[in-house]
């Protein structure tokens, strides 16, 4: 019974939506494509014609546009190294041996040049197939037709997957931050792509993709770990605040009294207007050059000149594991919790810290 089932489909089901994106994708691409090549026959005779492994890379751009083998740089190159290297073959090797090393070949070819793509392999089995049409054009065929039919395909697909919310092709990762490692997971792109490389997995996935994947799931376990707790349940309430016109000493000394390393600053009616941290007490001193002058005129500095905008404030019912990625990124201080505009509570680095060592004790308990 295990063997039946291992032999049963492997791929999850596709959502409707996205069938009919796919196949009328390639439809409208194959389509073009033999529009091109009737147009041409018209103008220089019959030199472009389609080939039947141009069905397999439709298949490929329009159904899975983020796989590393769907890229532009892999079937357009993939296509045309494999036609030279399938013609090399025919010239060069006797048979029965030249599909063997047509194929053989193609497949060594497309991954030294970083561009592997599975209908290459069928571009060179046709080559040797139907040796006739490549042997008259020479390496003319590599580019007429498969290099021109394979790159119109692809322009189709380039246009059509973005108009339909499908990003193609995917987006490199930028050099000058693939060492930095994402606040979402701790790790950067580089550490990406050797997962990738190390489980084999590069020609299935790329270090974009796989980021957003392991975000993803990363949060939907948050989630299932906090067991749908929200700001409401662990927020602090009694939030000390202050009004626009609160002069800087008693700033002060409300963050000496009570501790606390943030304070909001609402309105006469509780609306959320702004925030200031301890580190903003510092810039009237750096400004004024000296500990004598800060002295002078801090009198005149209040609350609505030292605060900053509040980014982002969350509703009391959101869930605390959206959160984390949050908290995660440097200089996050605070979360503000409102309702409408109206400050309800915050959330601190200490309020989540809590939450997790309560989870542990109650883990050690069981």
């Amino acid at each position: 019974m295990r063997f039946v089932e291992d032999l049963l489909p492997a791929m999850s089901g596709f959502r409707a939506a996205e069938q009919v994106r796919a196949a009328a994708g390639a439809l409208i691409g194959l389509c073009l494509c033999s529009l091109l090549v009737v147009l041409n026959g018209y103008v220089s005779g019959p030199s472009l014609m389609l080939v039947a492994p141009l069905g397999a890379t439709a298949v490929l751009v329009f159904a899975i546009p983020n796989s590393p083998l769907a890229q532009p740089w892999s079937a357009v190159v993939g296509n045309v190294i494999s036609a030279l290297v399938a013609l090399a073959a025919l010239i060069y090797v006797p048979a029965p041996w030249t599909g063997g090393v047509a194929i053989g070949g193609a497949i060594l070819a497309m991954m030294l040049a970083r561009a592997l793509h599975p209908p290459g392999g069928a571009v060179a089995l046709l080559s040797v197939l139907d040796p006739d049409p490549v042997l008259e054009a020479g390496a003319w065929f590599a580019l007429m037709p498969v290099g021109v039919t394979t790159g119109t395909l692809v322009c189709v697909a380039v246009i059509y997957n973005r108009l339909t919310g499908r990003v193609y092709p995917f987006r490199h990762v930028d050099p000058r931050k693939s060492q930095v490692a994402d606040p979402r997971l701790g790790l950067s792109s580089d550490e990406l792509g050797e997962l990738l490389v190390r489980f084999n997995q590069s020609t299935n996935l790329g270090v974009a993709d796989l980021g957003r994947l392991l975000a993803a799931a990363e949060e939907e376990a948050a989630q299932h770990r906090f067991d749908g707790t929200t700001c409401a349940d662990i927020m602090t309430r009694d939030v000390i605040t202050a009004r626009p016109d609160v002069q800087l000493p008693e700033l002060a000394k409300l963050f000496r009294q009570n501790r606390i390393k943030s304070i909001p600053i609402t309105d006469m009616d509780g609306a959320l207007i702004g925030i200031v941290l301890q580190a903003d007490l510092m810039a009237p001193l750096i400004a004024a050059g000296s500990a004598k002058g800060w002295r002078r005129n801090r009198a005149q500095i209040k609350a609505s000149d030292l605060m900053r905008p509040v980014t982002d404030p969350v509703s009391p019912d959101l869930s605390v594991g959206h959160l984390l990625n949050r908290f995660a990124v440097p200089g996050t201080e605070v979360v503000t919790i409102v309702e409408g505009k109206k400050l309800v509570g915050i959330l601190t680095r200490s309020d989540i810290v809590n939450l997790l060592l309560k989870g542990a004790e109650e883990r050690q308990v069981a």
